[in-house]
């Protein structure tokens, strides 16, 4: 009984860091808050509309919020009206049910909504089947407001969780397990292989391809939660610095299956029973995969680390491993040279895996990596001062004053 405590503190200190449990208990808390105040503002005896409203806003970014809180807003206000008149003048049944649906829709259309149309027709049958026949339309718009208020309050007072370390955490399983097929793909260079397995290797390759997605959605989730939240200091840098690792381990991955693909056709060509490398060759490319694989995880630590003394340390673990894939490449270069010499007929294969193995080396390579991210940072930083200069422009306009012409350049002038 002495350790059922600790227990439930551990659990408790666990459940704090978790982005779900605490995305869970803030929607709870704030649907139930704009429960008990509808309660005290509007007269309606069971007002669910404030949660409701409450909840589809409050499981939002801030940044999302502030973008898309109207758009939620109107949909809800305007099924609710829509259910209201539909209520008061025919109540609920099969055939105004599916009227109700199929006006929200068109509705929706006209009101601008965008991509919350559904929400309109969602609401309207909602409401609908909350009170079948009432005139407080009113009451209903009111419980709207202040479930929309009560879940942009909270948003912006507590704000939502980061989701960087989640994107992180995919990020450096998408590296792990293109490290994996890469150690998969080395041990068998050095055996026969038929092309069955050969294939297999390959579509292993393909469903990593197609993970990406899934690493995309998480990056682009925890892209929202970094912008315009209090907590974030550099949310700028920070999503820059996930979304170029992203991109980079993206164009690896899709290098690792041109790769499975060129020892796929080289299975084609060999014999049954034959290796596809010479002992000698299989092993140092075995060497140099192993490098390749290493600084794939090196480098997603580093694009996810956030404190300095853990990034120094992935950046050096990040340098050992190229400079050791570096010259484990400048091995394989001679001894496949030596080889084509031999066998004249197989120079294409062993030129292109060589050239494969350079395109990953050199997007992971540091000075790479700085580039693409200073041009980045230097495209976001344009980005802004056009967007700022367009406010400047309207607040301008909006104190009446008149805009003064753009000076032209002595390029121009000349011209």
């Amino acid at each position: 009984m002495r350790f059922v405590p600790e227990s439930v503190a551990a659990l408790v200190r666990r459940g704090a860091r978790d982005p779900f449990v605490v995305q869970t208990v803030r929607a709870t808390v704030a649907a139930t808050l704009s429960y008990v105040v509808a309660t005290w503002l509007s007269s309606e005896p069971a007002p669910l509309t404030a949660p409701l409203t409450a909840l589809l806003v409050v499981q939002v970014t801030v940044y999302s919020t502030l973008t898309t809180s109207v758009r939620r807003v109107n949909s809800v206000v305007v099924g609710v009206l829509i259910a209201i008149g539909f209520s008061t003048v025919v109540g609920l049944s099969w055939w105004s049910l599916g009227l109700i649906i199929l006006a929200s829709l068109v509705v929706g259309r006209f009101v601008r909504v965008d991509e919350f149309v559904q929400e309109v027709a969602i609401s309207a049958m909602l409401i609908l089947g909350v009170s079948q026949v009432t005139t407080q339309a009113w009451d209903r718009v009111l419980e709207t407001v202040i479930g929309a208020g009560v879940g942009l309050l909270f948003n912006l007072v507590i704000a939502p969780p980061v989701w960087v370390d989640t994107a992180g955490e995919s990020i450096e399983d998408l590296a792990r397990r293109a490290r994996h097929l890469l150690l998969g793909l080395a041990e068998e260079l050095g055996r026969p292989v038929p092309v069955e397995r050969a294939a297999e290797r390959l579509h292993e390759a393909r469903r990593l391809d197609q993970a990406i997605a899934g690493v995309d959605g998480a990056l682009r989730q925890a892209e929202d939660s970094l912008r315009l939240n209090p907590r974030i200091s550099e949310g700028l840098l920070s999503r820059l610095v996930l979304r170029t690792g992203l991109d980079t381990l993206e164009i690896c991955v899709v290098v690792i299956r041109v790769i499975a693909r060129s020892l796929t056709d080289l299975a084609k060509r060999r014999d049954p029973g034959e290796r596809l490398f010479p002992a000698d060759v299989a092993v140092a490319l075995e060497e140099l995969f192993g490098h390749l694989g290493g600084a794939l995880v090196s480098f997603a630590v580093l694009v996810t680390t956030q404190v300095s003394r853990n990034a120094e340390e992935a950046e050096q673990r990040l340098a050992a491993e190229l400079a050791a894939a570096w010259a484990c490449r400048e091995n394989v270069a001679h001894l496949l040279l030596r080889r084509v010499q031999e066998q004249p007929e197989g120079w294409q294969l062993h030129g292109s895996l060589l050239a494969e193995v350079d395109r990953i080396l050199d997007e992971l390579d540091l000075e790479h990596r700085g580039r693409r991210l200073m041009e980045e940072l230097d495209r976001a930083a344009v980005a802004n001062r056009d967007r700022f200069s367009r406010f400047a422009a309207l607040r301008r306009l909006a104190r009446g004053e008149r805009l003064r012409p753009r000076r032209r350049r002595p390029r121009e002038e000349a011209a």
